[in-house]
């Protein structure tokens, strides 16, 4: 059989699954067999369109076998193959649809992984589709209570955004990141988060959105005790006063140091805006302060 013509199997698969007057009831277990031989022999001469078909199928065959994990591999095996084909939008819907045979076996953590792979695979041909993809990758580990493994899928969510300049997007990420952190008393990690989130705001030229990021986080009793406070206390008090040569020596030291790669590229570019403009958006907030004082 395992020399025979890959296509033949299929030929002889698919009459398996159909009904006729002499069938009554379809053969799945034959035809499965049939359509994951043909997988292998189209995908062994690069005849990868119809090995994609086949996986599928034997995929179907084994949702049909109750076999949930084994029509989950199939089919990542099928998402594989469109990735060889430039099918993006396929691969995007074949991992998803692994994951959710995964999720069926109640595996968290597989589901998880075929999501990520999706998404790696993506992030180049189709960014946004890849950071919704980290993101329900990062859902299904939370909800199993796994929060400290979904950690790589933060970094790598929050590094798209960053690519494509999505700033506000890639700060929210950060933050979401360190509210899992915190979840799993991860209290560095939450920290770095909080801090990474700020310079983002920062380097995004958005200082009033900085300040707040930092004033919301500093009711987080963790974060008011950490390095990461301190050192984001001295950067807005830089950016307050001007002084570039405070904002460049702060980048360097260790704490910044210890962040992301991705994170400390950005802190070493600081300052990027107008530092008057963060300064004269503060004077115009004491001057509305004042003029708001009846004593």
């Amino acid at each position: 059989m395992a020399g025979s013509d890959p296509q033949k199997l299929m030929t002889k698969a698919d009459k398996l699954t159909k009904l006729t007057l002499t069938r009554w009831s379809a053969d799945w277990r034959s035809a499965t067999q049939l359509y994951e031989q043909a997988a292998i022999a189209f995908r062994l001469a690069k005849e990868y369109e119809k090995a994609k078909t086949a996986f599928e199928k034997a995929s179907k065959g084994q949702e049909m076998l109750s076999s949930p994990w084994d029509a989950a591999k199939h089919m990542e095996s099928a998402a594989a193959l469109a990735k060889e084909l430039g099918s993006w939008t396929e691969v995007s819907d074949l991992y998803r649809r692994a994951s959710e045979l995964y999720n069926e076996c109640g595996r968290s953590q597989p589901a998880s992984d075929a999501l990520a792979k999706g998404a790696r695979i993506l992030e180049d041909a189709a960014p946004d589709e890849a950071v919704r993809m980290y993101a329900d990758a990062c859902t299904f580990l939370e909800e199993d209570g796994k929060e400290q493994m979904a950690f790589d899928l933060y970094r790598a969510a929050t590094n798209v955004y960053l690519k494509l300049e999505k700033y506000t997007d890639a700060a929210s990420f950060l933050l979401k990141w360190g509210v899992a952190a915190d979840k799993c008393n991860a209290t560095n990690s939450q920290c770095k988060a909080y801090l990474s989130a700020i310079i983002v705001y920062l380097y995004a030229h958005d200082f009033k959105q900085a300040e707040k990021c930092y004033n919301d986080c500093s009711q987080i009793e963790t974060f008011v005790n950490s390095d990461q406070n301190r050192c984001a206390s001295k950067l807005l008090s830089a950016y307050q006063e001007g002084d570039i040569e405070e904002i460049k020596r702060l980048a360097q030291t260790s704490t910044i140091s210890h962040l992301d790669h991705m994170i400390i590229r950005l802190a070493r570019k600081l300052p990027t805006g107008d530092l008057d403009a963060a300064r004269s958006n503060e004077a115009n907030q004491d001057e509305a302060l004042d003029e708001n004082d009846l004593t």
